[in-house]
């Protein structure tokens, strides 16, 4: 993985929170893998990035909610709809598996279908 994310190629990186966070070898290092990519400049990687945080969430049923809470809630206002759709499925999954609430969910809106 961290040869991946130092190459840096956004096809490949766009794969790595998804695999970090659906068989991760820890808690605390998979969800700084996806901090870390949730700030990436390319939506694909940024909306994975999120969602591989409400799979941690799922999986561990805790995280560093200073943390994390903030950067789900920048991509909820993420100028990409993807992203935003992406950040919408982890507040789900931090709202039931967490009982966290964040700001800037829209309960009804639809979620796009985002190309990979």
């Amino acid at each position: 993985m961290e040869a991946v994310i130092a190459r840096g190629e956004p096809a490949e990186l766009l794969h790595v929170p998804i695999v970090v966070s659906l068989d991760p070898p820890g808690r605390v290092w998979a969800e700084q893998i996806c901090l870390r990519l949730a700030a990436h400049l390319s939506p694909s990687v940024r909306g994975n990035a999120l969602l591989g945080l409400g799979h941690l969430a799922r999986i561990f049923r805790s995280l560093h909610r200073r943390r994390v809470q903030p950067a789900i809630e920048a991509g909820l206002r993420d100028p990409d709809p993807c992203v935003r759709g992406q950040a919408d499925a982890a507040a789900d999954d931090v709202a039931w598996y967490l009982g966290w609430e964040l700001a800037g969910r829209e309960h009804d809106r639809e979620r796009p279908v985002c190309p990979r």
